[in-house]
């Protein structure tokens, strides 16, 4: 007999099968075997990681009647943009694992504490990965700050399950809400997958958005890979250039097993392009180690790849917590 879904219950799609989600057509499937997670293993480089890095975390602005965003760590994003501050993926763990003692380390501590933030509007949750989706930082924010979370589909029954209180929407690719007067968050595909556990993969969708807020535009991609660039360039073609874009630019090695759910810094640049975003800042990378690359090969990779296309430093800006970018 097929398996429950335990996250979401709806009709078939051309990217879910009533059982599991799967990404754009013709683009390539993220699944891999324990075989394939052995043989990374035993290939695994010794790449050693900082313990800690020191960071100062800023007070932010209470408002900012402009765009501006400030960097917490890993993909969460303060998005300050005509009055509304939204999160991204927030995550203020000291781990991204459903285990307090063991998994992924933060090696930097948040750029801005939770104590230091200022009112919270709404969260943009893109999957459920526990380096995205944490539950005791959710449960924080929503007991201070009851934002509005919207998130791709199965992803509300995960958080109500912990925060039965908390305020979802959840959407399909292509569907879009209302987050205040004037505000839109529009769920868009990346090419990703998503599990909790060992039993539920690709159960709950995955995505990343469009902000439309006051006449600007911020798109923040989630985790994806590149593919074959499609996506990237119908997002273009639907909503026009963004004023922002939020890439990530780590977690890309070894590329063999990555490449399909994790974009590298050449890549990013290329997706920067696709979207003719007029600047970009990257996230998810040099806060967990979760891949081989060194902590700082995407920064560097990144200021490499700018240099040999010719564009300037200023417009694609790979942010350390605590750092704030305002775009010209």
């Amino acid at each position: 007999m097929p398996k429950r879904n335990p996250y979401h219950t709806g009709p078939a799609s051309d990217h879910f099968d009533g059982l599991r989600f799967r990404n754009v057509a013709g683009e390539p499937e993220t699944d891999r075997s324990l075989g394939d997670v052995l043989r990374w293993r035993r290939a695994a480089p010794k790449t050693i990681w900082p313990d800690m890095l020191p960071v100062t975390p800023i007070v932010p602005e209470p408002r900012v009647a402009g765009l501006s965003v400030t960097m917490v760590g890993h993909a969460t994003v303060l998005i300050q943009i005509a009055g509304l501050n939204i999160l991204t993926d927030p995550v203020w763990s000291p781990r991204a694992s459903p285990l307090a003692f063991a998994g992924p380390k933060r090696i930097t501590a948040p750029g801005v504490t939770l104590d230091a933030l200022p009112p919270i509007d709404a969260i943009l949750l893109s999957h459920n990965h526990y380096d995205h989706l944490d539950i005791a930082t959710l449960r924080t924010l929503h007991a201070r700050h009851d934002p509005l979370i919207v998130t791709p589909l199965g992803n509300d029954t995960i958080v109500h399950r912990r925060i039965p209180a908390a305020r979802t929407i959840a959407l399909d690719w292509g569907e879009h809400t209302e987050i205040a007067p004037g505000a839109e968050a529009h769920v868009v595909p990346a090419l990703h997958w998503s599990s909790r556990g060992a039993s539920d993969r690709r159960m709950a969708l995955w995505g990343g958005f469009m902000l439309r807020v006051a006449g600007r535009q911020v798109y923040f991609a989630g985790d994806t890979g590149y593919g074959t660039g499609a996506i990237f360039r119908a997002i273009r073609a639907r909503f026009g250039a963004p004023d922002l874009a939020l890439l990530p630019i780590g977690a890309y090695d070894p590329r063999w097993f990555m490449a399909a759910q994790h974009t590298d810094p050449e890549e990013a640049i290329q997706i920067m392009a696709d979207l003719d975003a007029r600047a970009a800042v990257g996230i998810h990378w040099g806060t967990f180690k979760l891949t081989d690359e060194p902590r700082d090969d995407p920064a560097l990779r990144l200021a490499a790849g700018l240099a040999a296309r010719g564009i300037a430093p200023r417009r694609f800006v790979a942010l350390q917590p605590a750092e704030t970018f305002t775009p010209d």
